[in-house]
């Protein structure tokens, strides 16, 4: 079987769990997430693979590249990204990584960018199930009112990264 590089990486905002496979990131997400299984199964799963505590050169990369984000000396991410998920969630991930930094959309602006309109609420779940916060900037989704929902982070996390970005 084939394995998957974790490491953890302490974050001013939380502790990420980051995860290689075959030189792809295939894994930036909050450790004490509540699908934390859920989301490890599917990475897993969709490699045939498991995950093995080691550092290597693209997780390195990361975290370098995730220190410059929280610096505020990086707007955009330079990495090689393996999305495991099904083809709806991949295409909402893609649509993730258009929203610019400092900005916001809502599920609904997002369901319209895909001519998905009536699946807002496929939308949302497969926002939730990004693996990649920060890099697919899931965070920046937010409601039609203008609200902050759900995150996988937390509610305060999301807010402090949408504030990062505004540079409040």
């Amino acid at each position: 079987m084939q394995t998957i590089s974790t490491h953890s990486y302490k974050t001013p905002y939380g502790e990420l769990l980051l995860g290689s496979f075959n030189e792809q990131l295939c894994l930036c997400d909050w450790t004490y997430r509540k699908m934390r299984s859920t989301i490890d199964k599917r990475i897993q799963t969709g490699l045939d693979a498991t995950y093995v505590d080691r550092p290597c050169d693209l997780l390195e990369v990361a975290r370098r590249q995730l220190d410059e984000y929280f610096q505020q000396k990086r707007r955009q991410f330079d990495l090689p990204l393996k999305m495991i998920g099904t083809n709806f969630q991949q295409s909402v991930w893609h649509a993730l990584l258009n929203i610019p930094y400092g900005s916001t959309s809502s599920y609904l602006e997002l369901a319209n960018t895909l001519n998905k309109k009536l699946a807002v609420r496929a939308v949302a779940s497969a926002n939730g199930a990004n693996a990649m916060s920060i890099i697919i900037p899931c965070h920046r989704v937010i409601g039609s009112n203008g609200e902050l929902t759900g995150y996988a982070g937390g509610l305060p996390t999301k807010k402090r990264l949408l504030q990062l970005e505004r540079h409040e």
